[in-house]
C-alpha cells in the first residue's frame, strides 16, 4: 500500500493516488495546489467555490482536475461542508450538484456515497482529513470530511454504517484510505477539544492525544483509522498517506500554515 504523488513531464506534482484501490474499478485522487489558474493567495489549483476565489477560475480548475482522469465534469457532485456528520447517498438525481455553484451543492453534508458508475464525488480540504472508502463487492464508494468536529462525531464509522444500510456493504469487504491532512506533529488543540475526544473515545484516547512542552497534540489520522477498524474494516485494508498538509503547505493548502485566506485541495472518487 502506498500514497503516490504523480508528476507531469516537468516534474511538477499533479495529484496523489492510493494504490490500495483497484484501478480497474474506481478512480481515486487527492489534488495538489499546482496546475490551476487561480491567483494568489489561492494559487493555483483551488477547487472550492466558497473561499473568495474567482468562481470562473475555480470552475476551470475543476474541469482541469477531472480532465486528468477523463471524467465527465457534468457529473461532478459536491456538498456544502459544515463540519457535521450528515451523510448523503448520491443518485442520478443529485449528479452534477455543486459543480458550478456553491449554492447548488448538496446542503449541510460532510460525507457522500454512491454506487452509480461514472458519477464523481468530490470533497474539499485544507488540513481536515479526507477519508476515502470503497466496497469492491457492491461497487460502492464514499468520501468523508474528518475535521476535528466530524472526527469526534465518528463520521468515518458512521459512513461505513451508512454504506451498509444503503448498499448492503460488509465492512470487512471495504478498503479505505486516510489522505493528506494536518498531522500530530503540527496539530495543537485546547483542553476543551482534547476532553471531547477523551469522552468520545475512552478506549483509545491515549493513542490519539499526546502532551508535549505543555501543549496537547491530536492525531486525526490515527483517530480516523481506529474508527474504521472499530467499524469492522480489516487493518490491512486501511491505507495512510502520512503526509502533513501544514508541513507540506507548498504542495497542499493548509489553513493552519497559511491562515483562513487560502485554497482547498480535493479528494475524488468515481466508480468505473
Amino acid at each position: 500500500m502506498a500514497f503516490l504523488l504523480h508528476k507531469d513531464e516537468n516534474g511538477t506534482e499533479q495529484y496523489g493516488t492510493f494504490s490500495i484501490f483497484p484501478e480497474d474499478m474506481v478512480t481515486n485522487a487527492v489534488s495538489v495546489r499546482f496546475g490551476g489558474v487561480s491567483k494568489a493567495p489561492y494559487d493555483s489549483m483551488n477547487l472550492t467555490l466558497h473561499v473568495g476565489d474567482d468562481e470562473a477560475d475555480v470552475i476551470e480548475n475543476r474541469r482541469r482536475f477531472l480532465g486528468l482522469f477523463g471524467l465527465d465534469f457534468d457529473r461532478l457532485t459536491t456538498p456544502e461542508q459544515v463540519h457535521g456528520d450528515r451523510i448523503v447517498r448520491v443518485s442520478e438525481t443529485e449528479a452534477g450538484r455543486g459543480r458550478l455553484s456553491y449554492a447548488d451543492a448538496i446542503p449541510a453534508t460532510d460525507a457522500l456515497m454512491t454506487d452509480v458508475a461514472g458519477l464523481s464525488l468530490m470533497l474539499c480540504f485544507a488540513d481536515c482529513t479526507p477519508i476515502l472508502i470503497f466496497d469492491p463487492v457492491r461497487r460502492a464508494a464514499a468520501i468523508a470530511h474528518g475535521g476535528w468536529k466530524g472526527t469526534v462525531r465518528s463520521i468515518a464509522a458512521k459512513t461505513v454504517r451508512a454504506m451498509t444500510d444503503a448498499f448492503g456493504t460488509r465492512p470487512e469487504d471495504c478498503m479505505a484510505a486516510i489522505g493528506p491532512a494536518i498531522g500530530p506533529c503540527c496539530y495543537e488543540v485546547g483542553g476543551e477539544v482534547a476532553d471531547e475526544f477523551r469522552k468520545a473515545f475512552p478506549h483509545f484516547a491515549d493513542k490519539i492525544l499526546s502532551e508535549e512542552n505543555g501543549t496537547t497534540r491530536l492525531d486525526l489520522w490515527e483517530a480516523n483509522r481506529l474508527q474504521l477498524e472499530a467499524a469492522g474494516l480489516l487493518p490491512a485494508r486501511i491505507d495512510m498517506a502520512n503526509v502533513c498538509t501544514s508541513c507540506h503547505a507548498r504542495t497542499f493548502f493548509s489553513y493552519r500554515a497559511e491562515g483562513p485566506t487560502t485554497g482547498r485541495i480535493a479528494a475524488l472518487m468515481a466508480i468505473k
